[in-house]
């Protein structure tokens, strides 16, 4: 499963591998704290009932709270979200149609097309996905969480790409495709 931007509570192959790890008679307690942290209303209570499980449980079934904690962090980026717009982002189904799409006429044709038909394609996807995303109502107070969160991401890319003082990627291969 792709832990994008908010993969939603545990997801069956995730559950499935958790309950493997887990005693029987405690699986259902810990599924249900588990989603629970999932669920939460802000990154910071998922993470405070994250640690309460891990306190928890730690000693008696460290391999599953290792398994709850190795994506732990990309599957609540959503909480950071306006409440109205976390179900229109919890699921990866629009990054797996989009791949889907990708996938689907290049295995048909498999020389017949390059980086811009790609593109084309990406591009389609991503004008459904606003789509989509245009029947929601925004306050101005979920606007301005919208801008908060996008100020945060542009600082933390400067930060972690100030440092990089290589030249500019080009996003184009030089042959016309």
């Amino acid at each position: 499963m792709l832990p994008a931007l908010g993969a939603s509570a545990l997801s069956r192959p995730q559950a499935a591998h958790l309950q493997s790890k887990m005693p029987e008679d405690q699986w259902p307690e810990f599924k249900a704290r588990a989603s629970a942290c999932y669920h939460a209303a802000s990154p910071v209570l998922a993470r405070m009932l994250r640690d309460d499980l891990a306190v928890t449980y730690g000693a008696a079934v460290p391999s599953a709270l290792a398994c709850l904690q190795d994506d732990f962090e990309a599957c609540i980026v959503r909480l950071r979200f306006p409440l109205a717009h976390r179900r229109s982002i919890r699921t990866t189904n629009l990054l797996e149609r989009l791949f889907g799409e990708e996938r689907r006429p290049t295995k048909a044709i498999l020389h017949a097309f390059g980086e811009r038909a790609v593109l084309k394609l990406m591009y389609g996807a991503l004008i459904r996905a606003a789509e989509r995303m245009r029947g929601l109502r925004m306050t101005e107070f979920e606007r301005r969480q919208l801008i908060a969160i996008r100020n945060e991401l542009d600082r933390s890319h400067v930060e972690r790409t100030a440092a990089v003082t290589a030249s500019p990627t080009r996003l184009s291969s030089k042959t016309r495709t």
